[in-house]
């Protein structure tokens, strides 16, 4: 594998975003007949032919209980609309079985930690259960469906008392927990964003075309831009910040880039550079309204280290007394915002002794699972938390991250890979990361561990990948993922 032609042509193929589709925002475009009816018969295939053995829908692996609940429901509503065949209505049985079997173990997964929780679950899944039970879909199962997330919606319903929802309020990206009957939480003249998307989710999109201004046609428009050729629909498009920032924070992660390589980077680093805003920071898309901190975070920190000089005000207003919000109005804190943040910190020169960087310290020693790592509400995998933490936190507190290395070294498999549900490739790029940057400052790290990691890395290097990134259901950033493959196998290579 000639890692600089990859990363070269990875670097040309940046773009608005390239994301793979999933059942539940599909569903909802399929929903669309009487609107616009090629677009929803490309969908409605798509579903027929994306039931999963199980009968479920959803992402094969990792089976992960929102995911496969929220793309059940969302799928089978849809055949119930449109579909007429016998084959239709065989799919509904299977999958209501399917249902059945997911949730009568689910109550417990999905108390257990609101960060496993996909977005908007809490919201969005008692209308669909309403839904499907006026249209005789399912019977009686909506509080072991919700389980004790009952709580968490609570807090968001509360935290949105008194106002509207628009496009200015990361809830906008749900609008469809509306559902028919709540049309009133929702500000419906201002709720699309200049493309016409509804929050940049063609699941929202679908239900403002279907339900909010029938047949309204920039909605409609911009869905057609983003329905793959077979169908399928992603969780969110685009999101030109979110690819090319993490795509370059990875490669920057590799010592010694060659001239060619870096002079691919400077038109990416220019359009991020011009959308930054001194005061907020960035959104993970450029024309998507709620800016965050984590997407502000590591744009800061990747922009920083290619030489551009950005404001750290637009990380530092998101500042609050434990620790940095991710957005306004969210229930529970992001942890991979806060690393994030952290690394923001570190290169804008704040010591360990700022008070910023221990309220950051103090809150990532307290969320660590097991005293070993962490997870995040972002992403299915705590490889991804920990391993950003450890690229973080190692030249302020390398104590913090010795039980996370443990932890990393500890759970290889022997083939060389690395996976909290079963091996993929992405995970185990995250653990050779941070591996060769715990090295490359002395920590103690076998050379045989990375090597092997490396080998089975280079040989399960191509899509498609295990999604694993949380939206609404499980989805995967293909460029972003490819990108920390090569930064894995190029960075573990420099150091063995």
């Amino acid at each position: 594998m000639n890692i600089k032609d990859e990363i070269q042509n990875l670097l040309k193929e940046i773009g608005p975003g390239k994301m793979s589709s999933t059942a539940y925002d599909t569903a909802w475009v399929a929903r669309l007949g009487e609107i616009d009816w090629e677009l929803s018969s490309q969908a409605l295939n798509w579903i027929s032919e994306n039931q999963l053995s199980d009968g479920s829908w959803g992402a094969e692996q990792p089976l992960y209980y929102h995911d496969r609940v929220i793309c059940t429901i969302s799928a089978m509503i849809a055949l119930t609309h449109r579909g007429r065949r016998a084959k239709d209505r065989s799919k509904i049985e299977k999958g209501l079985q399917a249902l059945e079997r997911i949730t009568s173990g689910a109550t417990q997964g999905l108390a257990a930690d609101p960060n496993g929780a996909t977005i908007g679950f809490e919201m969005i899944a008692p209308t669909l259960v309403s839904e499907a039970e006026k249209l005789g879909i399912i019977k009686q199962q909506g509080e072991r469906i919700l389980g004790r997330m009952a709580r968490l919606r609570s807090s968001k319903m509360a935290k949105l008392a008194g106002r509207k929802i628009n496009r200015m309020v990361t809830p906008a990206f749900s609008s469809e927990m509306a559902g028919i009957d709540g049309q009133t939480i929702l500000d419906i003249d201002n709720l699309q964003e200049a493309n016409g998307s509804v929050a940049h989710s063609p699941s929202a999109t679908a239900y403002f075309a279907r339900y909010l201004k029938q047949g309204e046609p920039r909605a409609l428009a911009y869905l057609h831009e983003w329905v793959a050729d077979d169908g399928g629909i992603p969780d969110d498009d685009p999101f030109d910040v979110f690819e090319p920032a993490w795509v370059l924070w990875n490669l920057q992660l590799i010592p010694d880039f060659d001239t060619k390589t870096c002079e691919l980077c400077e038109p990416h680093l220019d359009i991020l550079q011009q959308s930054w805003d001194p005061t907020g920071g960035i959104a993970h898309a450029i024309e998507y309204s709620p800016k965050d901190s984590d997407d502000s975070a590591l744009t800061f920190e990747m922009l920083t280290s290619f030489g551009r000089n950005v404001d750290i005000r637009g990380v530092l207003s998101y500042e609050e007394d434990e620790y940095f919000r991710c957005f306004a109005l969210e229930a529970n804190p992001s942890i991979s915002a806060n690393i994030h943040v952290l690394g923001a910190l570190r290169i804008a020169g704040y010591d360990r002794k700022h008070p910023s960087v221990q309220k950051i310290l103090k809150f990532l020693h307290a969320n660590r699972i097991a005293s070993k790592y962490w997870t995040d509400k972002w992403h299915a995998s705590p490889y991804y938390a920990t391993s950003h933490a450890i690229i973080m936190i190692q030249t302020y507190d390398k104590d913090l991250c010795n039980n996370a290395i443990e932890w990393i070294i500890d759970t290889q498999d022997t083939n060389g890979s690395w996976g909290f549900y079963g091996p993929t490739a992405e995970e185990t790029a995250y653990a050779i990361q941070a591996l060769s940057i715990w090295k490359a400052s002395n920590g103690k790290v076998s050379s045989d561990c990375i090597e092997l990691g490396i080998n089975w890395l280079i040989h399960h290097s191509e899509p498609p990948y295990t999604p694993l990134w949380i939206g609404k259901a499980l989805y995967t950033p293909e460029l972003v993922v490819r990108s920390t493959i090569l930064s894995a196998i190029q960075m573990g290579r420099q150091i063995i």
